[in-house]
């Protein structure tokens, strides 16, 4: 078969077009667990048991298999020909992830024992000056299994409303009731798991009331409200399910009330008994509005007086969420990693983007995770190795939004301890072999002239896992739509709970840039063993039709 590329009016190009074949090392595979030239079901259970690690397979679950292929006209009744079980290795069915999005992970501990999908300004559609601000991407977040929404709050023009917009910048506004409503019916299309509301609060008194009715009456019965008892420790994801969380500030004015309380002198209390009566009367107003206010918050943000010194202190009477920026926590862990893990396991760290991401652009999550962060926050509007590497994290646990951090955050060593991320000497505790055998589908995703306009693409595979190591690329497949590498990589893992393996494939241009040919994400904890059809996504993450890789995975312990 050959395809044709038009160069000029008369010169056509013609490339001789393969189709997608076996690698040889399948060829391989099939011959030792086939008998002339057919897998039974029984050479195939062997097969999916010794291979592919499925430990629990059984007939019913070759069955399967088989019941599968016949949609592909490769299944024979006396077994599958070496087609069909080179169709069988790149179906959906044999998925590097559970097929079934099932929470499997113990939900029955604190929240701060989690991390949690979180977004940052989520009501922005593009950038941070001039951007549109809007429900739609509220929207997107949540049906994407996005836990965490933050809107911030500013007194209307006519100083009359709140409402939703970011503030100091051009972006447009949005209505609030919008928002909540926004949040209200989507918070649980894809998880029951608890969905917190951060609001970045810049409201007086009288509009911090009217925002309190606003988000009572549009919740109702979904909304969490705090107790005393969950003060010295945040409830769980479970006993939190298809629930609301508020978490904010503290109302300035009843925390002035608050101190004021606590410090009056008997001059002061001289200078009140000659205010007037309307006067005071504005007073308790105001303290009734902070204490409305004050009572819809079920996680505390605190503040960050003190600066670097005292942040970490923490409070052994009450959990709080403490905000800073990347840049913040890059000073930070220079000289106080450990005392951010003991901090994080019991109160919230959020971590956002620094002021000068104008464009939205995003940083590496996993060196707020590593510190325990349960909170990073990303522009979920935007695209890029870093939120690729979000999407991958909260593919885990079924996709319910939260995954419970590895116990090296949560519990001190034998002599109490507390595991220091930028210890240089941290073992080797396993090791990640990665075979990039193939691909296929982009000729039929795209367009014959996508990547190249006068011949068929140069595809080459790139593979990292960031955190633990560096990155390593396949050679160039030149002129082909059906790429074979046969490419053997080598991942040493000094933090394999946190690891995630990321490949990215491109087609390689002398003289211009590379053309993006999709990428995944994948989080080690859940990868299984074997060989496996390895689907991509394009840039904002959304899954392609037919574009797919075989690869293999062995975990090798050190």
């Amino acid at each position: 078969m050959k395809e044709s590329f038009k160069v000029c009016f008369c010169c056509v190009r013609s490339f001789k077009v393969k189709s997608s074949e076996p690698p040889e090392e399948i060829k391989s595979l099939f011959d030792e667990y086939s008998q002339n030239g057919r897998m039974s079901a029984d050479e195939m259970l062997r097969f999916v048991i010794q291979v592919q690690g499925e430990k629990h397979a059984d007939l019913n679950y070759v069955k399967d298999i088989f019941h599968r292929l016949k949609h592909h006209g490769v299944f024979h009744l006396r077994g599958i020909h070496l087609e069909g079980f080179y169709r069988y290795l790149l179906s959906d069915f044999n998925s590097p992830l559970p097929l079934t999005r099932e929470v499997w992970q113990d939900m029955n501990q604190p929240l701060s024992h989690y991390f949690l999908y979180t977004g940052h300004n989520s009501y922005l559609t593009g950038n941070q000056l001039n951007s549109t601000s809007s429900i739609e991407p509220i929207v997107k977040a949540l049906r994407r299994g996005v836990r965490v929404i933050e809107l911030d709050l500013w007194p209307s023009s006519s100083g009359n409303e709140a409402e939703v917009r970011h503030g100091g910048t051009l972006t447009s506004t949005e209505d609030l009731q919008k928002c909540l409503n926004a949040v209200k019916e989507n918070a649980f299309q894809v998880s029951d798991y608890p969905v917190v509301l951060t609001l970045e609060d810049h409201l007086p008194p009288n509009l911090q009331k009217k925002v309190a009715k606003m988000v009572s009456k549009t919740f109702g019965e979904t909304l969490f409200r705090c107790t005393d008892e969950h003060t010295e420790s945040f409830p769980s994801p479970e006993s939190l399910k298809n629930k609301i969380l508020i978490s904010t500030k503290p109302p300035k004015e009843y925390l002035q009330t608050q101190n004021s309380q606590g410090s009056t002198t008997d001059e002061s209390l001289k200078s009140k008994k000659v205010a007037d009566a309307e006067e005071e009367i504005q007073d308790e107003d105001e303290e009734s509005v902070a204490i409305e206010y004050r009572d819809l918050i079920s996680i505390h943000a605190g503040n960050r007086k003190g600066g670097l010194k005292n942040c970490l202190n923490g409070d052994p009477n009450r959990v709080i969420r403490l905000s800073m920026s990347e840049q913040w926590l890059e000073t930070l862990v220079k000289t106080r990693g450990p005392d951010i893990v003991k901090f994080t396991q019991r109160n919230i760290l959020r971590i956002f983007p620094k002021t000068t991401r104008f464009d939205s652009s995003n940083y590496d999550p996993l060196f707020g995770w590593i510190h325990g962060a349960q909170m990073v926050a990303f522009n979920m509007q935007s695209h890029g190795k870093y939120l690729w590497m979000m999407q991958g994290m909260f593919k885990a646990n079924g996709g319910c939004g939260y995954v419970k951090k590895p116990d090296v955050l949560l519990s001190n060593g034998p002599k109490g301890e507390i595991f220091d991320p930028c210890c240089q000497n941290l073992p080797i505790k396993t090791a990640l072999k990665v075979k990039i055998y193939t691909g296929e589908g982009w000729n039929l995703d795209f367009p014959q002239d996508h990547f190249d306009r006068y011949s068929p693409p140069d595809f080459y595979a790139k593979a990292r896992v960031p955190l633990d190591t560096t990155s390593y690329r396949t050679e160039t497949d030149t002129d082909e739509w059906f790429p074979v590498w046969d490419k053997e990589f080598e991942f040493p893992l000094r933090v394999p709970e946190l690891a995630l393996l990321s490949i990215t494939v491109k087609d390689y241009d002398s003289n211009t840039q590379n053309d993006f040919a999709g990428q995944t994400c994948l989080p080690l904890l859940e990868v299984k063993p074997g060989i496996r059809a390895v689907r991509l996504h394009d840039r904002a993450g959304e899954v392609f039709k037919h574009v797919r890789l075989l690869v293999r995975f062995v975990l090798e312990p050190r």
